[in-house]
């Protein structure tokens, strides 16, 4: 649970700033979006090969520099 304690001087605005950074540092937002829809495993593993694959793509991509 994200909460936000307004300091004196805070207007609504820099509040509003303040929850809205938190959420998205903490992730829930793409929580959120995540588990909107079910995944089935397969597409789960599937999605994480694909994440690796790119993440191994772009480690010897930098590597060659």
């Amino acid at each position: 649970m994200v909460f936000v304690k307004a300091q004196p001087g805070d207007t609504s605005d820099a509040l509003i700033r303040k929850f809205m950074r938190k959420v998205l540092n903490e992730g829930i937002l793409q929580d959120l979006k995540k588990r909107e829809h079910y995944v089935k495993p397969a597409e789960k593993r599937k999605e994480q090969k694909k994440e690796l694959s790119r993440r191994l793509k772009r480690n010897r991509k930098l590597a060659m520099r």
